[in-house]
């Protein structure tokens, strides 16, 4: 079957390149590339009962060329890991190795690709491969990819290949379909824009299983449309994915007992105008862990391959307000779209079902409120919930056997909630700053299956920026949390010094205090006294180049960027990234 499927586009692939003959751009050669590597000597730190790590000198390099030539452009990424990756990267990120290489075609028409390639269809929920180099993720796919664009209100996309896992990729392939349609511009309406698009997306790997009671290949469905006029829009997707062997979660094994299908429902709504304007976002999501391997492979006791984000198709971000401030990323969300039935802790769980919405308004200048320069507010709320439902632990004999049947709009419990008010206001043409209320809800029973409480913050985050000569400025950053368990209050503050547009330097701190050391810990892995969590450094930018310079104390936990997170564990130690592009 997978030979038949390369065979065919294969084909496919050809026959457009021999239409698009004609075709033909200026023949010219250029070269471009960047260069980003991040270094960290790990020390000892008696404060904090910290010893250097057994490789105290980590870093992670990459080197991307690019070489431009008419309609074709080749592409290497070279990756070293010396003397292995940063604390908590994918450990099959190791050594030198060539880790993308890529040759694209590219006209009018046609988008060709061969060797590794990116692709999002739709919000992704079904796939999307990425590069993050923060969180350490790349799952670029191996194979081909070509898109066809016959005007400028259809595109049509076909891929086939293999997900990138360390500098090897996974057993299971993936084949996709996506396609996009621009209705308004096809019927020539001026007055709104709609849409629609559709999407397929398939993963096949054999089952070690004698007679699996699932199919090896699942296929996946995606729909979706986008509608706006004036300044209201509305979009919508739902995706469904084929029955499927149950990932369970205390075993990170399969069971061919319990075959179940998934589903993802979006929906998107707002009015925007000048000073005004609401965002509205609802998800609902049902057994979604969508992995080219239906089994995380696991590295060492107690981790496997999702703990490093490493190998899944789909991109669940959480739908939260991803907020700057320091003290609110501590009790952060991730998206629930998985299943875990796990009678040890009593958790039953099948997916997630909430949303959040956005309000913004600008006090007019002049106004008894908005003063001089007017005022900015902003509103975010967001809450999300368990499915509701019905969970079994066992069957009729007592043996674990997980199942669950869902409520389609129905909840459960609650996982996590977020309430936040910002004002920003301009007070000079020097002066301007911002204040900040946010609570929080976090079950962390249920969120991360660590230990069994509910923590309720209230934090309250100032900012003033303050500008001086032609481009100089200093921010200032204040803020407080009251929580009413685990690690109880923290108080941090920052301050930033901009001399121009090419170097800057900074100072923070994160103060931990009121924690009672008997009270049970969130996880076992974080610092479990008072202590400061300060950071200094500077950077320096000239053209497209940058150097940056760090010294402090990385406290242990999410660290999170556009919704998607990773662990970091607790390090003390010095850091020097540098960046540059050509």
């Amino acid at each position: 079957m997978k030979n038949y499927l390369l065979v065919v586009f294969s084909l496919f692939f050809s026959s457009l390149l021999q239409a698009q003959e004609q075709e033909k751009a200026p023949i010219k050669g250029l070269l471009s590339g960047s260069f980003e590597s991040t270094g960290q000597w790990y020390l000892n730190d008696k404060e904090r009962n910290l010893e250097q790590d057994s490789i105290p000198l980590r870093s992670n390099s990459y080197l991307s060329l690019n070489y431009n030539y008419g309609s074709f452009t080749a592409g290497v990424q070279a990756e070293s890991y010396t003397s292995e990756a940063l604390l908590n990267y994918n450990p099959k990120f190791t050594k030198t190795n060539l880790g993308i290489y890529f040759l694209n075609y590219k006209t009018k028409k046609i988008d060709a690709t061969l060797g590794h390639f990116y692709e999002q269809f739709g919000s992704g929920l079904l796939l999307r491969s990425f590069e993050d180099r923060s969180l350490g993720i790349n799952n670029a796919l191996r194979g081909g990819k070509i898109n066809f664009r016959p005007n400028d209100n259809i595109s049509l996309t076909a891929l086939y290949g293999k997900q990138r896992s360390g500098f090897d990729v996974s057993k299971g392939s993936v084949f996709g379909f996506d396609s996009n349609i621009n209705v308004s511009s096809l019927l020539k309406k001026t007055n709104y824009e709609l849409s629609f698009g559709l999407s397929y997306v398939g993963r096949y790997e054999e089952s070690y299983f004698a007679k699996p009671n699932f199919s090896e290949l699942t296929n996946a469905y995606s729909g979706r449309i986008n509608f706006s006029k004036s300044n209201f829009y509305i979009n919508g997707e739902y995706n469904i994915k084929s029955k499927d062997a149950l990932l369970i979660v205390a075993t990170n094994k399969i069971t061919n007992d319990i075959i179940k299908p998934g589903s993802a429902a979006l929906i998107n709504f707002g009015y925007s105008k000048k000073g005004l304007g609401f965002d509205t976002t609802l998800r609902r999501l049902e057994n979604m862990t969508f992995l080219s391997e239906r089994e995380p492979q696991f590295i060492g006791i107690e981790r496997t391959s999702l703990f490093f984000n490493d190998r899944i198709m789909n991109f669940l971000p959480s739908l939260t307000k991803q907020n700057h401030s320091n003290l609110s990323n501590i009790y952060v969300y991730q998206a629930q779209g998985g299943v875990n039935i796990d009678p040890t802790n009593g958790i039953a769980k099948a997916g997630e079902i909430g949303g959040q919405v956005d309000f913004f308004y600008d006090l007019k200048k002049g106004s008894l409120l908005g003063g001089k320069y007017g005022t900015k507010i902003a509103l975010n709320f967001s809450n999300w919930y368990n499915l509701g439902g019905t969970y079994t632990f066992e069957d009729q004999f007592g043996n674990y056997a997980p199942n669950y049947k869902t409520d389609f709009l129905s909840s459960k419990q609650k996982y996590y909630s977020d309430y936040n008010i910002e004002i920003s206001k301009k007070f000079s043409s020097k002066v301007n700053g911002s204040l900040s209320y946010i609570n929080q809800y976090y079950n962390n029973r249920y969120i991360t299956g660590a230990a069994n409480l509910l923590i309720k913050t209230n934090i309250i985050a100032a900012e003033s920026t303050v500008k001086f000569g032609k481009s100089k400025s200093i921010t200032f950053g204040l803020e407080h949390m009251w929580a009413d368990t685990d690690r109880k209050n923290w108080f941090s503050s920052s301050i930033e010094y901009n001399h121009n547009a090419n170097w800057s330097v900074y100072l923070n701190d994160m103060y931990n205090y009121g924690y009672d050391i008997n009270e049970e810990q969130i996880s076992r892995g974080v610092d479990a006294f008072k202590i400061h969590f300060y950071n200094l450094g500077g950077s320096y930018k000239k053209g497209s180049s940058r150097i940056a310079l760090n010294y402090g104390r990385q406290r242990g936990g999410l660290v999170c960027a556009g919704g998607v997170c990773r662990f970091v564990p607790q390090s003390t130690g010095v850091t020097l990234s540098l960046s540059t592009s050509f």
